[in-house]
């Protein structure tokens, strides 16, 4: 059987980190686990028993829904990707944008669990909504070499929602993409289309000099109400100089719109 892992760390994040971990789970017919680390000052027994009853409630609050609970000690970041190696089909964990609390995963820390994650990750905020039908999600396109496994997950969300997918280039005048760029976007295209999934190929232009795409990723993304934006974890050679930044504020986003991230 399937299985999603879901990070927990009792705060607003995970909440909705949970219940958007929960409706993948019923849309892929997977079993979801919940990853609670046990920091230095919560692992005498009775801190043991708050913390399990705090997850409990969590899925209380998601009308009782059933999950394996797990409450390993150690280093948080550690124990995630650790556990995410053991077979997982997707990451949900949340992200409390440039500020947050102790194990709480803000700014380049969420940049970097996504890139030590062995799976996909699905990034939300505290007030990402739990999109009831994921009916668009905005994959911009990139030259990596290599974008099987973010496209690979794209697709299977996009079956499991039946979500349409916006190919989105931002165009800028005067500029010539990369034969790599170029060469991806076609592969996204065709890929997605021989799978049957509902495709948009969306060049918008550029309103700015900036050589940055997160702004431009994230205001389409609203405009078309895509309930995800699809990113690559590590930075391609084109820009990479500016990359991470840029996907942490994609990451952080204040429209609160989760990323698929892989």
């Amino acid at each position: 059987m399937p299985e999603i892992l879901c990070t927990t760390d009792l705060t607003k994040a995970s909440e909705t980190a949970v219940l958007h971990a929960l409706a993948h789970g019923d849309r892929l017919g997977a079993r979801v686990s919940l990853l609670h680390v046990m920091g230095r000052g919560e692992r005498d027994g009775a801190d043991r028993a708050k913390a399990q009853q705090a997850i409990e409630g969590n899925l209380d609050l998601a009308g009782g829904a059933k999950a394996r609970i797990l409450m390993p000690e150690g280093d948080f970041m550690e124990e995630i990707a650790a556990e995410s190696a053991r077979g997982y089909q997707l990451l949900v964990v949340g992200t409390h944008g440039p500020q947050g609390l102790r194990q709480s995963l803000f700014g380049a820390q969420i940049l970097k669990l996504v890139r030590r994650s062995a799976v996909p990750c699905f990034v939300v905020q505290a007030e990402s909504p739990v999109d009831e039908e994921l009916s668009r999600i905005v994959m911009p396109v990139a030259g990596h070499k290599d974008i099987g496994r973010l496209a690979s997950t794209v697709e299977l969300l996009a079956k499991a929602w039946a979500a349409e997918v916006h190919v989105f280039q931002l165009v800028r005048p005067g500029e010539q993409p990369s034969d790599e760029l170029l060469a991806n976007k076609l592969r996204m295209l065709e890929t997605l289309r021989e799978a049957g999934i509902r495709t948009v190929e969306a060049n918008v232009p550029s309103t700015s000099f900036s050589v940055g795409f997160s702004k431009a990723t994230v205001e389409y993304a609203q405009r078309v109400g895509a309930g995800a934006i699809a990113i690559m974890a590590h930075a391609s050679d084109e820009y990479r100089y500016i990359a991470d930044a840029e996907k942490e504020r994609i990451l952080a986003n204040e429209a609160r719109i989760p990323v698929i991230c892989a």
